[in-house]
């Protein structure tokens, strides 16, 4: 791939004009949502989703979210049920994800060839801005390289893909730090959840009026079996090894191994050493998960060995978002 020069720019009515008509002409450009920064290209143009599997080097098949600036653009891209339709009259503009069957519009390779479609309405001010000055839906997975940490920051984005896209649009550190909740509604009598994320799944079944389907997930990470991003075995993940634990070992176990860091969810009582980190200063998990990516990505720059962390306990709310992401980290090569 050969190297460009990446720009890092503010929203400002100019900007956005420039990067909307760069979007429309099939080039990529890196945006802030409310969730993760993404690296959206016109999901109407193949060559476009082309382009971002070969900025990221993901593989071909692992499918795309369609990003829309309105939920009555869904209709133009997929079959259309009423539990999608509450859904988005719930949620959207916010982070959830629905997958649906697609309709011919769609490229293939924004499906993985798959029949389905995963769609979203994003609520960042800016990306909204910068899809209706487009006017086209935007195909944008995370704006790193493939399987590693997601970003929540222009800077992190830069750190992965600079030299690899032009443009880089700023729009602060994402509010909820953890990607979209994905639900499956391809078939409205089975709604399923396919991944865990910054909406609670207890929020959408009560919408919803039922359970969700908690599907086993593809054997050894099936790429062939994958409808929607986030679902490998091993994904999200740093270079540095990372081990997971139920709780953390007291101060004094934790100084005998100053070359390991330890993650803890809440600030631990001082005194504490100095390979001890936190992740919100009471361990709320809204704010764990608005942190967790960046401090990993920081740990991960470091010189340590290991990086050890603590899970979230309780089965909703941020939780089982936050502990889905960690062992897809932890997860063997």
């Amino acid at each position: 791939m050969a190297t460009v020069t990446t720009r890092v720019l503010r929203g400002t009515p100019r900007n956005l004009n420039r990067l909307a008509a760069a979007l429309r002409r099939g080039e990529l450009v890196a945006v802030p949502t409310e969730t993760v920064y993404g690296l959206a290209g016109d999901a109407l143009n193949p060559d476009a989703a082309d382009a971002i599997f070969a900025a990221k080097g993901r593989p071909a098949n692992d499918p795309l979210i369609v990003h829309l600036h309105d939920r009555r653009q869904l209709a133009s891209l997929a079959v259309v049920n009423e539990s999608a339709l509450k859904l988005a009259r719930a949620f959207w503009p916010g982070p959830l994800t629905l997958v649906l069957p697609k309709l011919p519009a769609v490229p293939d390779r924004v499906t993985s060839g798959h029949a389905s479609v995963a769609v979203r309405v994003p609520s960042h001010p800016l990306f909204r801005k910068l899809l209706r000055l487009c006017g086209r839906p935007l195909a944008a997975p995370s704006a790193n390289l493939f399987g590693y940490l997601s970003p929540t920051t222009a800077e992190h984005v830069r750190a992965g893909l600079g030299g690899r896209i032009r443009s880089i649009l700023d729009g602060g550190p994402c509010a909820f730090g953890l990607e979209s909740t994905i639900v499956d509604l391809r078939d409205e009598a089975r709604p399923a959840l396919l991944r865990p994320g910054a909406l609670a799944r207890e929020a959408i079944e009560a919408v919803l009026s039922r359970k969700l389907r908690v599907p086993a997930q593809p054997a050894g990470g099936d790429r062939a079996q994958v409808v929607a991003p986030g679902q490998l075995t091993r994904h999200y993940s740093p270079r540095t090894p990372l081990v997971l634990h139920a709780s953390l070992p007291a101060a004094a176990v934790v100084a005998r191994h100053s070359q390991e860091v330890f993650v803890f969810l809440a600030r631990p009582p001082t005194p504490h050493p100095a390979n001890v980190r936190w992740l919100d200063e009471r361990g709320d998990l809204r704010g764990v998960a608005r942190r967790l990516f960046a401090e990993l990505r920081a740990l991960d720059d470091g010189a340590w060995k290991k990086i050890h962390v603590e899970l979230a306990r309780g089965d909703d709310g941020w939780g089982p978002a936050i502990n889905d992401r960690l062992h897809r980290a932890a997860a063997k090569r």
